[in-house]
């Protein structure tokens, strides 16, 4: 017997990244690769949350693409799909803010989401 249960995740995001998730317009989140992300894959679900808050928004992940750095990865997604208010270079300063230097030597990851049907 196999278990089809999909492995629900818990993460936080910031409010402008929140509510372009949740109006569905952010499809590809980025995270940098930490070994409790490693074995992320689609199927899973994450529930974002504004940390500090009750507010809670699920998705579906497509896709994992990992990647050297954020360079290669807004590149290979399109910056459009990560935060269409922003500029090429205005995400990666933002995302260089969050993961400095070292973080982003782990690895990065794109991950594709879905919005669920029960939001």
């Amino acid at each position: 017997m196999t278990d089809t249960t999909a492995r629900v995740r818990e993460l936080n995001l910031y409010r402008q990244y929140f509510d372009l998730v949740a109006a569905g317009t952010k499809t590809i989140e980025v995270r940098v690769k930490y070994p409790h992300l490693t074995d992320l894959a689609a199927g899973d679900i994450i529930r974002f949350r504004i940390k500090g808050t009750d507010e809670t928004c699920k998705v579906n992940v497509k896709r994992v693409t990992e990647y050297t750095n954020f360079e290669a990865l807004l590149d290979g997604e399109g910056p459009a799909n990560i935060n269409p208010t922003a500029t090429r270079e205005q995400q990666l300063n933002n995302i260089r803010a969050i993961y400095p230097p070292k973080k982003e030597a782990l690895g990065a990851l794109a991950i594709e989401i879905e919005r669920t049907a029960d939001h």
